[in-house]
């Protein structure tokens, strides 16, 4: 399949294009920046694999959750190009691909049964998005909807093989005491990794119309009150001094 796959829901914006033998990345800086490089972005990928828009079999974008206005962002560039070239849209959730991406350093190309994968992304605010999911063979089946919680709140699941995500280094000294062989690597939703989620995907039935390339958002509030972020300091401190 021909896919162009985006996501500009963290700092790092992904991008990958495939015609189905090859295939070309971009990343940049993510988030709000996004919104001003993300098509022309797209247009370079484009001219290096010659290719236009109405060549793809769909577009692939990461609906969420993550920043505000780089889901917007992804969502708005991807009804545009979307109903121009009269594609299809698969909506990729994004701890999807955080997963998907930690499976592939972990494993390699080849997916193996039985791996069940937490997911966590910095969700600023002094909290993480949360999510865990399972693979067989290549299959991903999310195992609960994503929660948002902070981090001396990370329930540990002795079925997970691996912890993923963007979150252990920020959070370093409120995450719980992992298990000393539970591996827990840095991973991002890369574009590469939607591009190996998304024709399985789409052969489900997953695909959708442009007009439908909405964002999931987790979260209704977009930043903390000054008396928010007071209290937030005042329980860290003392957290710390226990």
């Amino acid at each position: 399949m021909k896919l162009l796959a985006f996501d500009t829901s963290t700092d790092s914006m992904s991008l990958a294009l495939s015609d189905g033998q090859r295939t070309w990345q971009h990343t940049g800086p993510g988030g709000a920046q996004a919104s001003s490089t993300l098509i022309p972005a797209i247009l370079e990928l484009l001219g290096q694999a010659g290719l236009a828009l109405a060549d793809l079999d769909a577009l692939v974008f990461g609906r969420g959750p993550g920043s505000f206005t780089g889901l917007r962002t992804a969502c708005s560039v991807a009804q545009g190009l979307a109903l121009g070239a009269r594609l299809p849209v698969l909506p990729l959730d994004t701890l999807m691909a955080v997963a998907e991406e930690a499976r592939f350093q972990h494993e390699g190309a080849q997916a193996a049964a039985g791996l069940q994968v937490t997911a966590l992304l910095d969700a600023r605010m002094d909290e993480m998005y949360v999510q865990r999911f399972a693979c067989d063979a290549g299959r991903w089946t999310s195992l609960a909807d994503c929660a948002l919680m902070r981090p001396e709140n990370l329930p540990l699941d002795p079925a997970d093989s691996l912890l993923a995500g963007n979150v252990f280094g920020v959070y370093a000294a409120r995450l719980p005491v992992f298990p000393d062989n539970l591996p827990r690597l840095t991973a991002l939703p890369t574009a590469a990794a939607m591009l190996r989620l998304a024709p399985a995907l789409l052969a489900a039935g997953q695909g959708v119309p442009a007009s439908q390339a909405l964002p999931l958002y987790v979260r209704d509030k977009v930043a903390l009150t000054t008396e928010e972020r007071a209290r937030v300091k005042a329980g860290i401190a003392a957290a710390a001094g226990r």
